[in-house]
């Protein structure tokens, strides 16, 4: 600090003694007389400046040397790179300064910009772990892969920068669609920077992917383990793939190892609707009904679903409609107003034959928020009343053009899914499927679609209008007073409409 605010007092010195140089040289027209132990010289303008102008380098060189005397005097006092130092102090200097220019033409965008600095800096400065990433950046996007993948390869040869370096390689790899080069690269990563957020993302969805749910869940044990991931979403997401192991499990045909992994998950999180209805279909095969009851009926309190009301009927599949509509009566008393406990209740009472109670329990849902599911009910319904088949034509044709209801939807793409998964089929997101109703209707119902009911209805009154006349025609044929002949007296009448809408009459033989 005492060195460097001296340095700064003798350069101002230096540039005062230097203004008023030139003060007196422009007062003088003589030039400068020097008067020296007796002996006068005389120095024009000219080699008044000169002189000056030797006297400023010969500082100049004076102060170096001093530099260098200082570097000797810290080298003999054992400090090994002393002289290195003074030597490479310039060099340094532009090498910094070559960052500093790359690191703003990476902020800005400029890739061969911040390629070209860097390669500089890479010239100036013994620091590899921070040129070599420039370097590396740069070329990336720059758009020389080669170059960046080469750089990369270089950090992984030192301990500073190996985590660096496989994570840069990582991702090429992975725009590549080497998943499996990729994958040992996350592996890799992971166990240098177990903590590192990204790395346990990006191995824990390659994982996924390749469907190896029990590194994922070990993955998953590390994000809690770290404090990267709450307690409770660790839980939920922990039943998510113990449920894909409960599949996986499934269809390879082990059915024990379905059933642990099934009421593992349904224990992890009961709310996870197709958990629950897997455990209880393993409980349902290991004659646990009781259990399985208990399991579907908690499912139900948190949300209605069709999925859980189908593995309700399993328990007992082949019980009279009566007693299954006792036994759901565990289910129906929850969430009555909702639309599935509705539709529900109106299903069963259908199947018991009991139409009018059906129209009661379905009450104004096919007004209030008619769905493909519920018209179509109430179509059967109107066909158990007894209703024509105008009407009932005209409940399926309105089932058409209504939403289809709630579906698995993705939250982040809001892609439709037939069923559940783990990862959406459309943009990979991780347990983001939900159900619910899609924010807009899946299917837009051209004009024609919404005329269908009106044109099933019109085509029905012009078959049956024909029918009327021939009813008349009948009726007037009786009062008629003259007798038919006994044989006609004794034979049946059948009335037929011809393509031109004549009414034609047969006899039975002929039909």
């Amino acid at each position: 600090m005492l060195w460097s605010l001296a340095k700064i007092i003798i350069f101002l010195a230096a540039v005062a003694a230097m203004a008023m140089g030139a003060d007196y040289l422009l007062q003088s027209s003589d030039g400068i007389r020097l008067e020296v132990m007796g002996t006068e010289y005389t120095f024009s303008a000219l080699q008044s400046v000169i002189g000056l102008m030797v006297l400023f380098a010969g500082f100049w060189v004076a102060l170096k040397l001093l530099s260098f005397l200082l570097a000797c005097w810290h080298f003999f006092a054992g400090d090994p790179t002393a002289l290195s130092r003074f030597w490479d102090r310039k060099r340094e200097r532009r090498g910094l300064e070559a960052v500093s220019q790359a690191m703003m033409a990476l902020a800005s965008g400029e890739g061969k910009a911040a390629l070209a600095k860097a390669e500089v800096a890479a010239s100036k400065l013994d620091k590899p772990q921070l040129t070599n990433l420039l370097v590396a950046q740069a070329a990336e996007m720059a758009g020389d892969r080669k170059k960046a993948e080469e750089t990369y390869k270089k950090l992984i040869t030192d301990e500073r920068t190996k985590f660096v370096g496989v994570r840069g390689i990582l991702k090429q790899k992975l725009a590549d669609g080497d998943t499996d080069t990729a994958m040992k690269l996350a592996e890799k990563a992971f166990a240098l920077r177990p903590r590192h957020v990204e790395t346990q993302d990006i191995l824990l969805n390659m994982q996924a992917s390749e469907q190896d749910w029990s590194g994922a869940r070990k993955t998953l044990s590390a994000k809690l383990k770290h404090g990267a991931m709450p307690r409770d979403l660790h839980r939920r997401r922990d039943a998510v793939l113990a449920l894909s192991q409960a599949y996986q499990a499934r269809d390879a045909g082990d059915v024990e190892q379905m059933k642990e992994k099934a009421f593992e998950a349904n224990r992890l999180s009961g709310d996870l609707i197709p958990a629950a209805a897997l455990a209880a279909r393993g409980y349902i095969q290991s004659g646990q009904a009781k259990q399985a009851t208990k399991v579907l009926k908690k499912a139900w309190e948190v949300a209605p679903h069709p999925d859980l009301a189908a593995a309700f009927a399993e328990i007992a599949p082949d019980e009279t409609p009566a007693a299954r509509l006792k036994r759901f009566n565990l289910l129906t008393r929850v969430h009555a107003e909702n639309p599935e406990t509705k539709m529900l209740l109106a299903e069963l009472h259908i199947a018991a034959e009991d139409f009018p109670a059906a129209r009661r329990a379905l009450g104004n849902l096919v007004e209030t928020e008619p769905t493909a599911r519920s018209v179509t009910i109430m179509a059967a319904i109107e066909r158990g009343e007894g209703a024509s088949d105008t009407v009932v034509k005209g409940w399926l044709a309105k089932a058409i053009t209504v939403p289809r209801g709630p579906q698995w939807i993705c939250d982040a793409c809001q892609h439709i899914h037939s069923e559940w998964t783990a990862f959406c089929e459309n943009c990979g997101s991780f347990d983001t499927l939900s159900w619910r109703v899609p924010p807009m209707a899946e299917v837009a119902s051209p004009t024609g679609m919404q005329m269908l009911p009106l044109i099933v209805g019109a085509l029905e009154d012009q078959r049956v209008e024909p029918q009327a006349e021939v009813v008349e025609e009948e009726s007037v044929k009786d009062v008629t007073p003259t007798e038919p002949p006994a044989d006609e007296a004794t034979s049946d009448n059948v009335i037929e409409i011809t393509p031109s809408g004549k009414v034609d009459d047969k006899p039975s033989s002929a039909a």
